[in-house]
Formats: structure tokens, sequence, C-alpha cells
């Protein structure tokens, strides 16, 4: 990744607009909408504690000298339409609230990332936030159900893969939440161990069961050397071990601890 993403919080805090054209005005209502404050006076704003600000004049040079004036406050700035002047960028967002889906490009195409959006679009049932809110508003009979981090994880990535009683692409999973508690069986799905054979160190000639199982596993046995393209598949809070049985000389042979 060229970039590192992030959902950054600004609901009651001061936020720095700059700028009277075309490009000011989206990037207020976008703050806005976020719940923060817009604070137009470079000054004021820096006063006021904000650590974001947006940068839209018409003039290239006022640009350029704005955000050298705000990045030496210690602010992240955004150059509208200027990604060289950037320290962050905005993404094109899909919401369906609580869920928020946020698609960029690094600044290198808006257009492509639009099109990916509205594609997106169709394919999320507009009720998607409610599962979120009722997985939230079952979290405690989640934990009596499932005692250890482990067993929960299991029981949510059984539930919510494509076909799973909790199917986020499905029309209607919040209500059957409830039931899926009730019917679920004690202890949940089994840990199962797997070696995942691996033809090639392009992550692009994964197979969809090899990408699906990598990114369910909750532990990593990794051989000294395996291609880390292929690591950066798997889940980010995996558990990643250095085995004691599996062959280093194996090379693409992964273990993986994942649901059964």
């Amino acid at each position: 990744m060229r970039a590192l993403p992030l959902f950054h919080r600004v609901t009651g805090r001061p936020v720095i607009v700059l700028g009277d054209g075309d490009g000011a005005e989206p990037k207020r209502r976008l703050v806005e909408r976020a719940g923060g404050s817009v604070v137009t006076d470079m000054a004021a704003g820096i006063a006021a504690g904000a650590r974001l600000a947006f940068v839209a004049h018409d003039d290239a040079a006022r640009c350029e000298g704005d955000a050298a004036r705000l990045r030496a406050a210690g602010l992240l700035v955004n150059v509208v339409d200027r990604p060289e002047l950037c320290d962050f960028t905005t993404p094109s967002l899909l919401e369906r609230e609580p869920v928020l889906i946020a698609l960029g490009s690094d600044g290198t195409s808006a257009g492509l990332v639009k099109q990916l959006r509205l594609r997106l679009e169709g394919l999320l049932p507009a009720d998607l936030g409610q599962l979120a809110l009722a997985l939230q508003a079952a979290r405690g009979a989640l934990r009596r159900r499932w005692p250890t981090g482990a067993e929960r994880r299991r029981a949510l990535d059984a539930a919510l893969a494509q076909g799973g009683v909790l199917d986020p692409l499905r029309e209607g999973a919040a209500g059957r939440v409830e039931p899926w508690l009730a019917d679920a069986g004690a202890g949940g799905p089994r840990a199962t161990t797997i070696d995942l054979v691996i033809g090639s160190d392009d992550p692009d000639d994964l197979t969809l069961r090899q990408a699906r199982l990598l990114g369910t596993a909750d532990a990593l046995l990794v051989p000294e050397g395996f291609p880390p393209a292929i690591l950066a598949r798997a889940r980010a809070d995996a558990i990643r071990l250095a085995p004691n049985n599996v062959s280093a000389q194996a090379g693409l042979i992964l273990r993986l601890q994942h649901t059964g």
C-alpha cells in the first residue's frame, strides 16, 4: 500500500476548509456530514486545535503557500486536485450507516473509484447497516454463547460467509441474528488445520478457495521465506507462528487454522 487507510473521527472538532471555489464547498459538506465544525480562517482554526485542513483556492500559488503554512503548524493537509501536495486524500464513500466503505486510488483516478462505488452500491443491501447494529446489540449474547474471542470469530466467520445464515449480501440478515444465536450449537464451529499448497508467489494466482481460507484463518504457521505478498492477503489480526513441523524446503506450504 502507498497510503494507510484510516477513519478519522472529527465529531465536534474543528476542521479548516480554505477557499471559495467549486472545490471548497464539497469539502465543507463532507466535514459537516462527519460531524465536524468547519473553520474558514487559518489562524482561528489553528488556535482552536484543528488537526486536519482542506485547501481549495483557485490560485495554485496560494494553495501551495497555505499548505506549507498549515503543515508547518502540524496539520495534515489535503489540497484539492493536487495529490502531490496532499498528506491525505478523501475516498469515495459508500454508506450503509453505521457501515462506511471507503474506496480510494491514492489520487490516481477518481473516475475509476466512482465507477467501483456505483457497482458496489448495487451489490450491498440497503439494510446492511441494520445487521451491524444487530450484531452490536448481540455482543453480550455472543460472549455468553462463545466465551473466548477465537470462538466468537469462528462462529461469526461461518455465519457471515457467503451463503451463511448472516450473509451480509442477503437482505434481511439483521432479522436472522437472534434466531441464529438461539439455534447455534454450543461451542460454535470447530477449528481445523489445513496445509495450503501455493503454486506461485504471485497473489493473483491464488484460487478463490485459497483466498477465502487465507482471509478467515485465525492462525498461520509460516515457514521461513514464505512470500510476503501472499501473507498480505491474510487477516491482519491472525496470529503468525514459525512452525516446527513444516519443512523449510517446502517453501510454498502454509499451515492454517481455520473454521471447519
